[in-house]
Parts: C-alpha cells; structure tokens; sequence
C-alpha cells in the first residue's frame, strides 16, 4: 500500500451487476420531464460516492443487503427511477415507466477506511473501481437510470457509490430519494416524505413568453486560451473552516454584512479567479450560480416531496476592470466601495 491516501492501491472484487426491481407491481406508463429536466445541459451521468464507518450497531448485518432490499422497497414509490428515458417529439423527454430497476452492483475491496486518509476528500484512489462504469449503461436513453455500488471494506464499513442520471433529479431530489432509502433500511414502511412527480409545474408556457433578458443562456466568446488546460490541472480539495471565513467576513463593506456565507466565498474566488487570469480590463467577466426553487415562493411553486430537478440559474456578469477594483477591498481591506 502507498503511504499517500491519493496513490492508495487496492484490490475491489465485484459480482456481476444486476437489476433490482421494484418490490411490488408498479404501473406501465410514460411520465414526461419538465423543461427543466430535459435541457441539453442536463443529459449526462452524475456520480457520487459516500464512506461509511463501521457501527456495533450493524454486527451481523450486511449492507450489501439491507441497501438491496431497502431500493427494492423505496422504487415502489419512486418507481420512474426503475424506467427508462424515451425521447420523442422535438426531442422531449420522458420517462417510460417499465419497472426493469436500476443497476446494482456487490463489491469487496481489501482495504480499510483508515487508509482513504483522515479527510475523506477528493480525488479519491480507484474511483472507477468503486463505482463500476458498467459497459452501455452510461447513456442518456435506452439505459438504467440509476447505478448503485455498495462495497465492502475490511473494518466493517463500507462504501456507497451511485450514478445519477442528472435529467431525473437534482441534489435535493437524490437526497430524498436516499433519504427515503435509509427510511426503508430501518423498517418504515413508507418515507416520511411522499414522491410527488408533478413536472409539468415547470414547463415553459405555449407559446413561450420571455419577459427578461436571460443572460446565464447567452452565447459567449471561447476564451479558453486564457486557461491552464485541463489536463495540465492539479485536482484537488480546498476547504474553507470558521476562522477562514470570519478572516473574509472581516473585509466586507459593511453594507454586505447580511450576506451568507455563499455568496461571500463565491464573490472571493471570482475576483481572485479574475485576478489569476490578468483579463483585459475591458473583458466580460461572469459567474454562473444554482439556486434552489424549493421554498423560495409563497406560495410554493414546487410541492413538497418533488424530486426533480428544481432550479434555476443565476449569473452575474461584472468587467474585468470591475473586478480588479474590488480586489483592493477584499485582499487588502481598503477601498471604498464594496
């Protein structure tokens, strides 16, 4: 084994994946996404992977099972997710609801938690063995639209692996979704929290009426050539704790003190991106942001327990130049202007 958490080396053995259906009959029918869900940014894989300590509490369970038979449980209620994506006319997606399940698959790697290193962070050695990109199962349609990888270590924890088919759901859509898995796992008989579809809330209206200039969809000027190129990119984590961020709260103006923690990280690194990349003063800068609908309307424009993708972007677009003037009070704490 190498000493470094990034260049650990192990062994992962894998059945042969299967499909897990749902436990019970679901109906056959075609279920459209929003026009949210099925933009063209939308249609790729995403994947995830979570760590598992080992806990007395599970002594002489298996994951591999409970979690098995906890999806089987929770695609009842989720049952799309055990469909597959049709695209029909002008390319519209939808979901036909065939109950063939997603893709599970059982692994053991000789490894112990304690060796992926105290900080549990990306990137992480042998990611593609621990969540298996099985051959044809990575496309938009025609495809499972989930993957699920659970992989035994050698001090009884374990780890979860999962691919997301993005156009089904966003991060607090799978988060319901797991969520509801751990309910299952632990005995409900139902999740707390009911799966509603409903994606038709976020379609466009027909004809569409566009009634602001939407500038996160504008076409801009490929300026790559001022980029280090990806494969000469170091991939790593930076993590910003409490004293980082009171050091930031500290120089800001104090008009902007009722910012959240997000927005005050986020206007840092662009301006200190910009910085880096020594644009023309004159040049276009912009940063693209997800924000979440959920809860964001009264009242509510997405029903509790909606699970697809819920969101919308926000950009803001600020010269160069701009930029360089903010600059002065962020790193330097001077300036008058925030």
């Amino acid at each position: 084994m190498a000493s470094s958490p990034t260049s650990l080396v192990f062994k992962v053995q894998r059945r042969e994946p299967e499909l897990i259906k749902p436990a019970k009959p679901t109906p056959h029918e075609f279920k459209p996404l929003s026009d949210i869900d099925d933009q063209e940014g939308l249609r790729f894989q995403i994947p995830i992977l979570q760590f598992y300590r080992h806990s007395p509490s599970m002594q002489g369970k298996d994951p591999v099972e409970v979690i098995r038979e906890a999806v089987a449980e929770t695609l009842v209620f989720y049952y799309p997710f055990a469909g597959r994506l049709r695209e029909g006319h002008n390319r519209k997606l939808m979901v036909e609801c065939t109950g063939e399940g997603i893709l599970f698959i059982e692994a053991d790697a000789d490894v112990t938690l304690e060796q992926f290193g105290d900080a549990l962070q990306p990137p992480f050695p042998c990611f593609e063995e621990l969540l298996f990109d099985v051959p044809g199962s990575a496309g938009v349609l025609n495809c499972p639209l989930l993957l699920i990888q659970v992989t035994r270590l050698k001090c009884g924890g374990f780890l979860f692996g999962l691919r997301l088919n993005h156009t089904m759901s966003d991060g607090s859509g799978l988060a319901q979704f797991l969520t509801a898995v751990g309910e299952m796992a632990r005995g409900a008989t139902a999740p707390s929290v009911t799966a509603v579809w409903e994606r038709y809330v976020l379609n466009a209206r027909n004809p569409p009426r566009v009634t602001c200039t939407h500038r996160e969809y504008e076409e801009v000027a490929d300026n790559k050539a001022t980029i280090i190129p990806p494969d000469d990119m170091a991939h790593c984590s930076i993590f910003f704790g409490p004293s980082e961020i009171s050091a930031l709260r500290k120089l800001t103006p104090p008009h902007l003190s009722h910012c959240s923690t997000f927005e005050i990280l986020t206007a840092c690194l662009w301006i200190c991106r910009t910085i880096a990349l020594q644009p023309d003063p004159t040049a276009e800068m912009r940063i693209i942001c997800l924000v979440n609908a959920r809860g964001k309307f009264n009242p509510p424009l997405l029903p509790r327990g909606y699970y697809g993708n819920g969101f919308c972007l926000l950009v803001e677009v600020a010269t160069a130049g701009e930029l360089f003037k903010k600059a002065n009070w962020i790193c330097f704490g001077i300036g008058k202007e925030g």
